[in-house]
């Protein structure tokens, strides 16, 4: 049986702690900083395609436009949850996480507003196909047209 006496109980135990936390120092230091710019590349991506879309001569249907900036807010969510785990590891600067959440906050507002356009378009349109199929429902499109698939003639004479 081995004696030891509680000095060297002390320094033991204090080295089983080192050795613990060392061991959890290095399982953190195993983050990869690294990894945001996946992340980073396909935001710049997402946000490159909006912007060669409205320089286009074809601009996105508020449909396509739900679409990209949906995928935009699932990246900035992707994006803030990383830097918010590994802000500190990283040495992550509190301008560029603040700015980013900035940016991902204007995404969100922008993103309602372009979705619920695009719902809006997708009811309409499924409104002047239902009265297209119906013969023109009579009347129920612009100034008494027969609406979105019809024309409206313009009265004759002096005006």
């Amino acid at each position: 049986m081995v004696r030891m006496n509680k000095r060297a109980v002390a320094v033991l135990a204090a080295g089983l702690v080192g050795a613990v936390s060392i061991g959890g120092a290095a399982r953190a230091q195993s983050t990869d900083c690294t990894a945001i710019q996946k992340t980073l590349t396909e935001r710049k991506d997402i946000v490159a395609k909006v912007n060669s879309a409205s320089k286009s001569k074809n601009k996105l249907t508020p449909a396509q436009a739900c679409s990209l900036f949906t995928r935009l807010q699932a990246n900035g969510a992707e994006g803030l949850k990383w830097i918010s785990a590994n802000k500190d590891w990283c040495s992550i600067p509190d301008s560029f996480a603040e700015g980013f959440k900035a940016d991902h906050t204007k995404v969100i507002g922008l993103r309602g507003k372009i979705c619920h356009a695009a719902q809006q378009q997708a009811v309409l349109e499924k409104r002047a196909r239902a009265q297209a199929q119906n013969g023109g429902g009579g009347g129920g499109g612009l100034l008494g047209g027969p609406g979105l698939s019809g024309s409206y003639k313009l009265p004759q004479g002096a005006l």
